[in-house]
Order: C-alpha cells, then structure tokens, then sequence
C-alpha cells in the first residue's frame, strides 16, 4: 500500500511547481526523483506507474511539473533544457530539506538526457537510470523541424505538439545545441541504468548504444522489447519499476549501515534504519531482510519472522525427503512442501495435551513428484516427522537471552 501527496516547491526561476510524492506507508529505502518527457506532465501514465510500482517496493519518488507545464507556474516560452536542469536540482533541494536527499534520478525521453547533468549537481546521488532517452538533448528539434527557420528569423514560433500550443524561441533552440553529453556521462561517476524500447519512433535505440558506449562503468542496459516511446503499457511500467528496484537496491545497500556479520554457525540481526520492522540478517555468509506487511504496520521488503520459520521447516523437509529417497534410490522428481501457521484456540485441538489459551499450528502439506508407489509415498511422509528442524519445534525448547558484554 502506498500513498501520493501533493507538494509545491519553488523552481530555478522562482515559479511555484506542483509535485506528487508517491510513497511507502513505512519510512522508505531512498528517495528518487523522476524527470518527465518533453512537454508532458507529471501525471504522464509512464510517471505514475513507475513511481507508485517503486514506493510499492519502498522507494519514494517526487514527480513535478517543469516550469510552464501541467500544474506548475511560469511560462513555458521562458523555459530552457538548462531550466529543467535547474528545477530538478531545485526540487532536489526541496526533497533534502523536507525528507533527504535523492540517491536515485530517473528520467523519461528528454528528462532522461536532463538527469545526467543535475546528478552532477547532486552530490547524494548515486544512481541515474534513463528511459528512452535521447542521447543529445538537440535531438527534440525534430519535434519542430518545419518550424526552426520560423524561429531563426523570427526569434520564435508557435509549434503544436500532441495536440497543445507552444511558443518555442531561438534561446530555447540554441541552449539545446550547447551541451555535450559524452563529456557529461563520461564522467557521470554514478551507476547507470538505460532503458530504451527496441520499437521506438520517437527516439531510436541507436541513442541507447550511444549513451552506453560514452559511459563508464557501473553500467547496464535494459531493451525494452514491445514497448513504445510513451511506455503506455502498464507491464512496461511494472517491469521496469521491478528492474530498477533490483538494481537500485545493490547500490543503496552499499549507503546504508554495513550489514551484520556472522560468524559460522551463528545468525546475527540487527535494524536495517529504515523503520520499527525492516531488519538485516546475517547467516552462513548470506545477507537476508526480514519485515512485516504493510498492513501490520511494515514495509514488505522482507518475509516476516514467522515466515522464516516456516521457511526452515519446509526446507528441511524437502531436504530430508530428498536425502531419503537418493539412498534409497527411489524415483522421487521433486518434493513440494507448502505450509501454513496460525494460532489456534487449545480446546479446539482434539489431539493437544494444552486444553485452555491458545496455541500455534503449523499445517504442512507435501506433495511429491514422482513413479512412486503407495508404500514408498507412505514412508516418505513418515520421514517428512523426522528432519531436524521439525524435532526442534515439537521437542521442549530452551532459550537463553543475555545482555551483550555481561
């Protein structure tokens, strides 16, 4: 669950822009801001989708409206590729000062070649991704070829684009044409993420290699195989807030506090900072997250604690079926365990020596794969009784708890 706040802060030239800030119930992993396409707005199906997809994943996003576009004040006319540069880095200076900074820029066409050069401005940043981004800011003139001798001589022109009017003048033309973008993502210094549709017309995928080939490393490239310019197509969005995510996350866990480490044979947890849930585990070398859903009050950026013990019996269970049957050498394909926990009222379990309160019951259901005959599938759920994890929880438990250093 998330929720969408609107927000107003002052642009580059003073103008009051209108924002939407989509975000998780909990605290969020990061914030992110995204930069929409040319002459669109905020509201844009590609914008919306992708940031409620990432707060859905905990990572906040301020979307807005440049200067002179959708909801935002100021005059569209008066507006420049390098004024866009400055309302991001303005609305950067808002998201520090009400939340913190954005480690993540995300840009769509135009605003894809726009974040690059505010990330440079942007110290918190650690991250751009660009979707169908042009490589070369210029390449918007097409938009309004037949027009540019109008703005030449005249010093501007109206130009119509998806159905709206807008002035265009010679400043905002020849600012396109004066920055350098290979020298720009060369030294980037930040991790890159491009999306770019194989189909599009609008900016060819040529542009992607192009943006590829200037930058440096930590790089990666995502093809977009069915989708258009826009990215109008809701699987579009998801994807592509689920690969950002993933690729997101590897990068934010290097800012956050370093994870716990574990010696062999112990599990260690420790807070992962981003609320009263999210929790980092340390086991056998492997970094885990452990959370709550959001109904209960969590983030769901990680199974709960009940879910990692069901998880250790369920694994167990398939571990010791499958060791069974390879020394037996029984046709086993595959054991599938499903399982459920839930608290029970005592008087309503039959078999139970608790009679009052209530208690726990894990329901475990296996299904096993396989040319095995009844008498082999009987043995086989009597084994399923007797893996370690399962004696654990049914024998009598001890747990000591001391202070660290007593």
């Amino acid at each position: 669950m998330t929720r969408s706040e609107k927000v107003e802060f002052k642009g580059a030239n003073g103008d009051l822009l209108a924002g939407r800030l989509d975000r998780p119930n909990g605290r969020p992993r990061a914030f992110a801001l995204f930069a929409h396409c040319f002459t669109c707005s905020k509201d844009v199906f590609a914008a919306q989708r992708i940031a409620t997809a990432l707060a859905e994943r905990g990572v906040a996003v301020l979307r807005f409206d440049f200067t002179g576009l959708g909801n935002s004040q100021g005059d569209f006319a008066n507006t420049s590729f390098s004024s866009n540069v400055a309302d991001l880095i303005a609305a950067a200076d808002f998201l520090r000062a009400a939340h913190e900074a954005p480690k993540l820029l995300i840009g769509h066409s135009l605003g894809g070649a726009a974040v690059p050069l505010a990330a440079a401005q942007i110290p918190e940043c650690i991250g751009v991704a660009t979707l169908n981004a042009p490589f070369d800011a210029q390449h918007v003139q097409h938009l309004f070829a037949g027009s540019l001798d109008t703005i030449a001589q005249q010093g501007e022109a109206q130009v119509t684009l998806a159905g709206r009017s807008f002035t265009v003048r010679r400043d905002f033309v020849e600012d396109l044409v004066k920055h350098r973008p290979a020298e720009v993502l060369h030294n980037l210094h930040r991790a890159l993420l491009i999306f770019h549709a194989v189909k599009d017309q609008t900016v060819g995928i040529e542009n992607a290699k192009l943006i590829y080939e200037a930058a440096r490393h930590p790089k990666s490239f995502i093809a977009l195989d069915e989708a258009d310019h826009l990215l109008t197509r809701r699987e579009d969005a998801i994807y592509i807030a689920d690969m950002l995510s993933a690729w997101a996350m590897r990068y934010l866990a290097v800012e956050s506090k370093a994870p716990p480490q574990a010696a062999p044979g112990t599990v260690v947890v420790s807070e992962a900072g981003e609320g009263i849930f999210p929790q980092l585990i340390s086991a056998h070398g492997h970094l885990l997250r452990a959370d709550e859903p959001v109904e209960v009050g969590g983030t769901d950026t990680g199974p709960g604690p009940y879910d990692f013990v069901l998880a250790g019996l369920g694994a167990c269970t398939a571990m010791t079926l499958r060791m069974y049957a390879a020394r037996k050498k029984w046709p086993l394909e595959n054991a599938h365990v499903t399982l459920r926990h839930e608290k029970i009222h005592a008087e309503d379990c039959a078999e139970c020596e608790t009679k009052a309160g209530m208690l726990d019951r894990i329901q475990r259901v296996v299904r096993l794969d396989g040319p095995l005959d009844a008498e082999q599938k009987a043995r086989l759920m009597e084994i399923a009784d007797k893996c370690p994890v399962h004696k654990t929880l049914t024998s009598e438990i001890r747990i000591d708890t001391r202070m660290a250093g007593a």
